[in-house]
């Protein structure tokens, strides 16, 4: 049994994010990355599992991908703020799907929100600035998609 019910979860709680874009996959992976890079974030890791999964046990999944986001700044507060656990979380994934031909969902949840709400963060005042400066930056990103 959980400690906690998801389902009592807010998705504002832990910063969830949604917009669909009318895009080709591709066009869509090069254009989340460009508006979280305007936003004020790197992406430093990046990948398909997709890909992966489809390769290793031709696991037939339409295309799903994974920018890894960081502002460095900011990743260095919060590992501080959290005594370095927050690296377990890291990077900001921002996750971009295929629903179909055409049209992407792409997703995002604050690692900086989860990390309070399990715990590995204080709900101090260093907390809440990190988490109110990546929600702004998270919002302009998902402002400008």
């Amino acid at each position: 049994m959980l400690p906690i019910d998801p389902a009592a979860i807010d998705p504002a709680d832990i910063g969830e994010q949604q917009a669909t874009l009318e895009l080709s996959h591709e066009d869509a992976i090069e254009h989340v990355r460009d508006v979280f890079t305007d936003a004020g974030f790197g992406v430093p890791v990046e990948f398909s599992p997709a890909e992966l999964l489809n390769e290793k046990i031709d696991a037939d999944r339409d295309p799903y991908y994974v920018l890894g986001a960081c502002h460095p700044d900011v990743a260095d507060r919060a590992l501080d703020a959290t005594d370095n656990r927050l690296g377990a979380l890291m990077p900001c994934n921002v996750v971009i799907w295929a629903e179909s031909p055409g049209r992407q969902r792409v997703y995002h949840v604050s690692i900086m929100r989860i990390a309070r709400l399990l715990g590995m963060a204080a709900d101090d005042s260093e907390m809440q600035d990190i988490v109110a400066t990546t929600g702004e930056m998270v919002d302009e990103a998902f402002d400008r998609l």
